[in-house]
C-alpha cells in the first residue's frame, strides 16, 4: 500500500478529488497517510480531518530559518512513512533536501500544458491570465515529477482543455480543474501505486 503525503495550500479541491478517487476505487493500492499545509486556515486541512486523516500545518512563519522549516516538513513526511509526496495546489517551492530524499517520488499538478505557462511566477490564476493574454485556443493540465527546477521534471500525464471566447481567468481555472486536474492527478497516483510508471533518461514510461 503506497502511503501518500499530500501537500496543500488552499481549499483542497485536488485533495478532494484524490480522496474521492480512493473511496471510489479509481485509485487502488494507495492511502492518504497525512495532509500537510503551509497555511493554518486552509480548508484542505478540514477536508482531511473529516475523513480521519492526520492533518498538520507546517508554516515557514513558525520557524526561524527556511532550513528549519524544510527540515520540519521532511521530518513530518518521514514520521508518517510517506512513499509518494503529492503537491495538490501547494504554493511553496520544494527544496533540494526534500527532492533528494524522494527522487522521482514527488508529483505536482500544474494548470497548463507544460512547457507553456510554467516556471517561476506562473501559479494559480497567473497561469490562466497568461494563457488568455497570449490568446491560446487550447490549455490544460500536467502531472509531472518534481526535480530541482520549477515545473521541469519528467511529465507523467497531460490533458487538454479548450479555451472559449468568453473565458475569464476564473472561469478557465474552474474548467481546467474539472476537465483535467481532477482527472489526471488521481490517475497518475493510481498508475504509480500499481507500479506502472518508470523514469528512464528523464522520460516517463507507462506500462499497460
Amino acid at each position: 500500500m503506497l502511503k501518500l503525503g499530500i501537500l496543500v495550500s488552499g481549499g483542497g479541491t485536488n485533495l478532494q478529488a484524490i480522496l474521492d478517487a480512493i473511496e471510489e476505487k479509481k485509485i487502488t493500492n494507495a492511502e492518504a497517510a497525512v495532509v500537510i499545509s503551509n497555511n493554518a486556515g486552509a480548508y484542505a486541512l478540514e477536508r482531511a480531518r473529516k475523513k480521519g486523516i492526520p492533518a498538520e500545518c507546517i508554516s515557514p512563519k513558525n520557524y526561524e530559518t527556511r532550513e528549519d522549516f524544510h527540515r520540519a516538513l521532511l521530518d513530518e513526511l518521514r514520521k508518517n512513512q510517506v512513499d509518494l509526496v503529492v503537491l495538490a495546489g501547494y504554493l511553496v517551492a520544494i527544496p533540494p533536501m526534500i527532492v533528494e530524499a524522494y527522487p522521482n517520488r514527488i508529483i505536482n499538478i500544474h494548470p497548463s500544458l507544460i512547457p507553456s505557462f510554467c516556471g517561476t511566477g506562473f501559479y494559480g490564476l497567473k497561469v490562466h491570465e497568461g494563457a488568455l493574454s497570449r490568446g491560446v485556443k487550447v490549455t490544460g493540465a500536467t502531472v509531472h515529477f518534481v526535480d530541482a527546477g520549477t515545473d521541469t521534471g519528467p511529465i507523467i500525464l497531460q490533458k487538454a482543455v479548450e479555451v472559449q471566447e468568453e473565458d475569464t481567468p476564473e472561469i478557465l481555472q474552474r474548467r481546467v480543474m474539472e476537465e483535467a486536474e481532477w482527472k489526471i492527478l488521481p490517475r497518475a497516483i493510481d498508475l504509480i501505486a500499481n507500479g506502472k510508471v518508470t523514469v528512464r533518461e528523464g522520460r516517463v514510461h507507462i506500462s499497460k
